[in-house]
């Protein structure tokens, strides 16, 4: 019993020392003059002292990077459009830690409401189709600029905006115009902002390795000889989640993937990881892929846009990373393969050994 009383106090004196604050613990942004004081052990239950809004919390990257900013102590505001689809973000901070609110990026009020109380902003919306209520330019670049704006009017003082390796004015893609478009107004309604540019994101709910698994046919587009340079969604989210706690940086920072892989080696790595052979089969000509995509993005919910279609056919940008500013080094694909795809074995093969395939086989022209 004594032994028990002894180490409870020992726990509480070490709670106690945890829980002195210190000038360490004060900072002081330049731009917005508000005090963001930290409190408690590192961790999920501790309080960092800052609030992050992150608009596009719902999507691919925005799930993994509101995980990593409460793991730290932060409170996320998390936008919504469908309450459901926000659910599972509650548990990911501590009580209180994760605040959930309807918006609409077509409401400056509600996007305000959103983010008057945050010292940081993530913009992750993105629209890489277009529907009868959203196109590109109302989400990639009206959207965009007005979160930018209300930032700005709230004197937040700090903007990140979330864009892609590829933007480009001059690109045939309607996609990547309206990213650069978006970038425009971003950077004229918030001069300080940091404009991050991952290049295409691999990971559990991807569209890239799931895809592949399940409509290969899709991606032997250009005969499977387009480059990408795929990046783990993890590594992005925690550089953006490094940017919290780092001077602003008024730039724009490139985060592409390791290494430029061809579709044909990401189609046999697939077929390797899951010993399903879906490498078959002929490449679709682009006239006939455009057409099918229109058609289909007519009658029902397109599984592939004509704007992706011609996105199959353009090599990522071959662009040095800024991976050393975030501190973080990515990982190459093959070393998560087998997480993100072993659900696609069968059961008779769902222990056997990984065999990769050869990057060294010219007949993938990947370029290191």
């Amino acid at each position: 019993m004594l032994s028990s009383r002894s180490h409870s106090v020992r726990v509480q004196r070490l709670l106690t020392q945890c829980s002195r604050r210190g000038l360490k613990d004060l900072v002081v942004p330049p731009s917005s003059h508000k005090p963001i004081v930290s409190y408690g052990p590192p961790g999920r239950s501790a309080v960092s002292g800052h609030v992050a809004t992150v608009f596009g919390c719902t999507g691919f990257l925005g799930r993994y990077l509101v995980a990593k900013l409460a793991k730290n102590g932060t409170q996320v505001i998390v936008p919504y459009r469908d309450a459901d689809e926000a659910r599972h973000l509650k548990p990911m901070g501590d009580l209180g830690q994760v605040v959930h609110m309807e918006w609409d990026i077509r409401n400056e009020d509600q996007i305000a409401e959103c983010l008057r109380h945050s010292d940081i902003v993530y913009n992750l919306v993105g629209r890489d189709y277009e529907t009868k209520n959203f196109t590109y330019n109302d989400v990639n670049a009206a959207g965009a600029g007005r979160i930018a704006k209300v930032a700005a009017q709230w004197n937040v003082p700090r903007l990140v905006h979330v864009s892609h390796l590829n933007t480009s004015h001059q690109s045939t893609s309607k996609f990547y115009r309206t990213k650069a478009e978006g970038e425009d107004l971003v950077k004229e309604a918030f001069p300080n902002a940091t404009i991050v540019r991952p290049s295409i994101m691999f990971g559990y709910e991807d569209k890239l390795l799931n895809n592949i698994a399940i409509w290969s046919i899709w991606w032997k587009l250009n005969h499977g000889q387009t480059k990408i340079r795929p990046v783990h969604v993890l590594d992005v989210a925690q550089a953006l989640a490094n940017l919290e706690g780092v001077p602003a940086l008024p730039k724009t920072l490139h985060l592409p993937g390791p290494s430029a892989l061809t579709f044909n080696y990401l189609i046999d790595l697939v077929s390797a990881v899951t010993y399903n052979d879906i490498g078959k089969g002929p490449a679709i000509p682009k006239r006939i892929a455009l057409a099918l995509a229109a058609a289909g993005q007519k009658l029902y919910w397109p599984t592939l846009s004509p704007d992706e279609v011609e996105r199959r056919y353009m090599d990522d940008k071959d662009v040095p990373g800024d991976w050393e500013e975030v501190g973080v080094v990515p990982d190459e694909i093959e070393n998560h393969a087998l997480t993100y795809l072993r659900r696609y074995r069968s059961a008779d093969n769902f222990v056997r050994p990984l065999v990769l395939p050869s990057r060294d086989s010219s007949e993938y022209q990947v370029a290191q």
